[in-house]
């Protein structure tokens, strides 16, 4: 796969495929920056290299419609914030107004066109909608390691119809947990929470083959005992052994998860392991991301709820790696594929 460097951008009109899906308040604020922070550098570049930016994405579930709260305007000022330029947002993702705005464009300047999935033919992966996509540009860059899992047309068709490759966002997320998944320092210690046990059934027994100990959290022992899943190396897990009010994990689990993080090379989290919305079930995720930061093992966290609470908390920096993918990632984790990879080689 190509990657950003591998390009002449200068004067060249770039397609960015972008996951700025990020969490929005009541009165349309965001509420976590960090998929948008983290494309930046890759935007950075372009502009630096004189390219004429375009870049994509959806927010939320429109279902191919229009829906004014999950317009793309929040993310166009966070952008403006960031990156001190001034950012022009098409009304639409395809049309006449936008092939007119490219036209115009000079190198280093950026358009942001509407949420994608406000069109059918995004989610439908109709080839129509993506030729017309790719008919705006020179190049295809995919950014959206967190939406790479989707058979969407921006996801899968574009890189049909134009030269294309990864931007800095991607081959970091692919790198850290291509790492992670066939070469990772031993002792490797997995820790998962939140819910959802069939999702994380295939990740848990893949990554189980190479890892010492799977620490799971309540609610996820909880559907595994109910659902009467069968894990292949049931000896490597370690439950917890109490819980506060079922919706956070004891100071006996939290002792003992911590035993178990002292000793590893190499941690990946995903999923907090209590009811993290409520502050008074806190402690546990809390406890045990100071311990992992503390063990010095390369630490590798993952799933939009865990990262967002880590951002909250401030230990952004104190990782290793954050990945902005959530199914995703663990897609990847498990098969070493995804259809977004597939489709860019």
């Amino acid at each position: 796969m190509k990657s950003l460097p591998d390009f002449n951008l200068s004067g060249k009109r770039v397609l960015v495929r972008c996951d700025f899906n990020v969490p929005l308040g009541k009165q349309g604020e965001i509420l976590d920056s960090f998929r948008i922070k983290k494309t930046i550098p890759t935007i950075e570049y372009l502009i630096k290299k004189g390219a004429k930016i375009i870049l994509m994405s959806h927010m939320g579930r429109p279902a191919g419609k229009v829906i004014e709260s999950l317009k793309l305007t929040p993310v166009q000022n966070k952008l403006m914030e960031y990156l001190d330029i001034s950012i022009t947002k098409s009304q639409n993702c395809i049309g006449p107004e936008i092939e007119k705005w490219i036209g115009k464009m000079q190198p280093g300047e950026i358009l942001l066109l509407e949420n994608i999935q406000f069109n059918p033919g995004e989610k439908e992966n109709d080839q129509n909608f993506a030729k017309t996509l790719a008919s705006y540009a020179d190049i295809f860059i995919m950014e959206a390691f967190g939406q790479a899992h989707r058979n969407y047309a921006s996801i899968v068709s574009i890189p049909k119809y134009l030269p294309s490759g990864i931007g800095f966002l991607f081959k970091r997320e692919i790198e850290a947990l291509t790492k992670l998944r066939e070469n990772p320092e031993k002792p490797l210690i997995l820790i998962i929470g939140g819910a959802k046990v069939e999702t994380k059934v295939k990740l848990i027994d893949k990554i189980s083959e190479i890892s010492e100990w799977v620490l799971i959290g309540n609610l996820l022992q909880k559907e595994i005992n109910e659902k009467n899943i069968q894990l292949k190396y049931l000896q490597k897990v370690i439950e917890p052994v109490d819980n506060v009010e079922g919706k956070d994990i004891g100071l006996q689990t939290i002792n003992l998860f911590k035993e178990k993080i002292k000793k590893a090379k190499t941690v990946f989290w995903a999923g907090p392991l209590g009811k993290i919305e409520e502050p008074k079930f806190q402690k546990g995720s809390k406890e045990i991301a100071q311990a992992i930061i503390e063990s010095g093992a390369f630490s590798v966290v993952g799933g939009g709820e865990t990262v967002e609470f880590i951002n909250k908390i401030g230990l952004t920096e104190k990782f290793n790696h954050l990945s902005t993918g959530g199914g995703a990632m663990l897609d990847f984790l498990a098969d070493g594929k995804l259809v977004g990879i597939e489709a860019l080689k």
